[in-house]
């Protein structure tokens, strides 16, 4: 395969709400660039983008997928995203190497709550975009619907290039507003167009929104302003300049529409794409770090500059091997040189590179500044880790994945495979760090977080598949805390006489709450030497016993003083294990005088749903003990946001799935601790009491 110059290269990622046809788009793409003899359906699991078995078997895209082809002397890298909000950890870290959003819609619903979510890694990363209003051939599609839902959101700067003349189930015409021609496509063809002129009873309607794409240009640049104060217009060449710059800076987002499964349309999105989309040389330069010093770095986006590159998804699959996908941002990388990893300190060997369409390689002898590329096993290095040249090292901003939404304790089946499977969910999270694994010494649970239920049962089901280790599933237990209302004192004398040596010690021990947050303080007041200060830390020893398992519930204790201020010693039996023995036995004594409470851990919820599901998540969510702090408008969707128990979230993203017929989403943190009801205080306690009995 020829090798590209940056600014011949167009790297454009597929984003959008899920079902809106983004693989559809993607193979009629490829059809159209030659790649494909054929296009695939995702019904019919034949689509090159969708090949993993759990794709086809479900019909949706669960993994970003890296296709490319050649367009008139250009290198369209396409990146087809996952629209389901389980896999959206993989879309925000691909789009951290696009240079190009095509923001795909639905020509039915428009904006849907899916592109709210991408549109904010969008505007994160600062990417230029364009909409692409798809499914203008059902029956119910209505473009102007569509188009109107984007402005409403996303303001003046959106515009279009084009609008379908026959809309619905017939359609296959679409007037190019731009070179004021009318487009007539054959369905299920090459994607080329018959050419005419734009009818009479369309011109009107053609030349007003013509007129607004050249005001549009004219306002990105003064120069392009000017010119079209004086003269009235803008010839192509200056409507190019201007578009490409508004474009570039985000001021601009046109619209282009079509049908992918008819392959409508395609042509025209490619030659705009090549035309007007950005390059990776429109970028100029890529900004990280000095490895050492943390200093700003940049490297220019050329092929003379030191090589550097971010490794943006590991694909590991029994038919294609480890492969780290990875995008170039200066520099030339070629087969045997050695990269050097900053982020573990290592250098690699790259062996074999390929450009992929699917699973399909092509190999590659070099990867140059702006493309992007597949490299063969890697041994130390994961996702969103930066390969560059040693001599002049540069670490890549990383990607910052979605914090996970749901948890699931597991553990082995079998007796043993605890290896098995902290090893196969270590490589698995070096692939998709949008799911985090913790072993929890406090819960003595294994959790497994991520984005969603789907998102955790394809985690499972490639432990079982390429790990061969099955796992148990539990609801992960809930980290309640223990802590006290009121004050208390008390005082133990730990005994022992065996025969032989013997134990002694008698402490005295006041304590009270002290401030939320502030954990938990001992301080000493034992005056006239009445316990030796070496018998000191061996009390403070055995309270903290008792601090990891309080004897409320066993859970951990927080937000207490003890104060020591007096006890008895013995010259002889008096010993630290006797003094811890006793600084435990009379913690817990007053603990349990001092009115103990359970607290419970409580998180910010924010919800996003079309106005019309409001009732339903918001009834729901006072079901859920959750308090709403308030609502606010988000384009046509609303956020609520509530203060929820952890307790009452197990499996949240499924149920306002189907609450909300898939059209909503939450994110979640940590806010704080909260005194649990007293209506439910003796059933969590009654609980942990029987499954500790059950774990002894």
């Amino acid at each position: 395969m020829k090798n590209f110059s940056p600014e011949n290269i167009r790297n454009i990622a597929f984003v959008g709400h899920g079902g809106v046809g983004k693989t559809s788009l993607a193979e009629a793409f490829l059809y159209t660039l030659g790649e494909t003899s054929r296009m695939g359906t995702i019904d019919d699991g034949t689509s090159v983008s969708d090949y993993h078995p759990d794709e086809i078997e479900r019909k949706i895209s669960i993994s970003t997928t890296v296709m490319h082809g050649e367009w008139k002397n250009y290198k369209i890298n396409i990146l087809d995203t996952p629209g389901y909000f389980d896999f959206i950890g993989d879309t925000k870290g691909c789009l951290r190497v696009a240079d190009l959003a095509v923001v795909v819609l639905s020509g039915v619903d428009g904006v849907e709550v899916g592109t709210e979510q991408v549109m904010g890694y969008v505007e994160e990363y600062k990417i230029p975009k364009l909409f692409y209003i798809n499914r203008m051939d059902n029956e119910h599609a209505n473009f102007d619907k569509a188009l109107e839902s984007a402005r409403e959101r996303y303001g003046t700067g959106v515009f279009a290039l084009q609008f379908p003349v026959n809309q619905g189930e017939g359609f296959n015409k679409i007037v190019d507003v731009l070179k004021m021609k009318l487009l007539t496509f054959e369905a299920g063809g090459k994607g080329a167009p018959k050419v005419e002129e734009v009818p009479d009873d369309l011109k009107a309607k053609a030349e007003e929104m013509r007129n607004a794409v050249v005001e549009a240009a004219a306002e990105s640049e003064d120069d392009l302003l000017e010119k079209f104060f004086e003269e009235g217009s803008l010839n192509d060449k200056q409507i190019q300049k201007g578009l490409r710059a508004g474009i570039l800076a985000g001021s601009l987002i046109p619209v282009l529409c079509g049908s992918a499964t008819k392959n409508i349309g395609t042509a025209p999105a490619l030659d705009f794409i090549t035309n007007f989309g950005p390059s990776p040389a429109d970028f100029k330069e890529e900004t990280g770090g000095d490895p050492e010093s943390g200093d700003e770095k940049k490297r220019r986006v050329a092929l003379d500059e030191s090589f550097s590159g971010l490794v943006f998804k590991t694909i590991s699959e029994s038919h294609i091997g480890e492969l780290s996908l990875v995008r170039v941002f200066s520099g030339v990388m070629k087969t045997g040189d050695d990269a050097f990893n900053p982020n573990h300190d290592c250098n690699e060997k790259i062996g074999q590179m390929y450009a992929l369409n699917g699973k399909k390689r092509t190999e590659l002898e070099s990867l140059g500044a702006g493309d992007i590329g597949a490299l063969v096993k890697l041994k130390n290095t994961k996702t969103g880790d930066t390969l560059c040249d040693k001599r002049n090292p540069i670490k890549m901003k990383e990607i910052e994945f979605p914090n996970p939404v749901i948890s699931v304790a597991i553990s082995p089946k079998s007796r043993g495979d605890e290896e098995k499977i902290s090893n196969g969910l270590h490589i698995l999270h070096a692939q998709d760090p949008s799911f985090v694994v913790v072993n929890d010494a406090e819960l003595k649970q294994m959790i497994l977080s991520g984005q969603g239920e789907l998102h955790l049962n394809v985690i499972i089901q490639a432990l079982k598949e390429r790990f061969g280790v099955e796992v148990e599933e539990k609801r992960p237990k809930v980290p309640y805390r223990e802590t006290i209302t009121i004050k208390a004192d008390d005082k133990y004398r730990h005994k022992k006489q065996t025969g032989g040596a013997g134990q002694f010690a008698e402490v005295w021990m006041r304590i009270e709450p002290s401030q939320p947050g502030e954990g938990f303080i001992f301080e000493n007041e034992v005056k006239g030497g009445s316990i030796s200060a070496v018998f000191i830390p061996a009390i403070e020893k055995g309270i903290k016993d008792v601090l990891r398992e309080g004897p409320v519930g066993g859970y951990k204790v927080v937000d207490v003083k003890a104060i020591v201020y007096d006890g008895k010693e013995h010259p002889v039996d008096s010993k630290e294990i006797a003094f811890q023995t006793a600084g435990r036995e009379v913690f817990r004594s007053c603990i349990m005088k001092a009115k103990p409470i359970l607290l419970e851990p409580i998180y910010d919820v924010e919800v996003k749903v079309p106005e019309e599901y409001m009732g339903d998540v918001m009834g729901d969510l006072s079901g859920r003990r959750g308090k709403i702090g308030g609502m606010e408008s988000s384009g046509s969707f609303q956020v609520v946001k509530a203060k929820v128990p952890l307790a009452e979230l197990d499996r949240y993203a499924t149920t306002l799935r189907s609450i909300t017929s898939g059209r909503g989403f939450f994110g979640r943190t940590f806010s704080h601790y909260e005194r649990v009801p007293r209506e439910l205080e003796d059933k969590v306690i009654q609980q942990a009491k029987a499954e500790r009995e059950n774990e002894a």
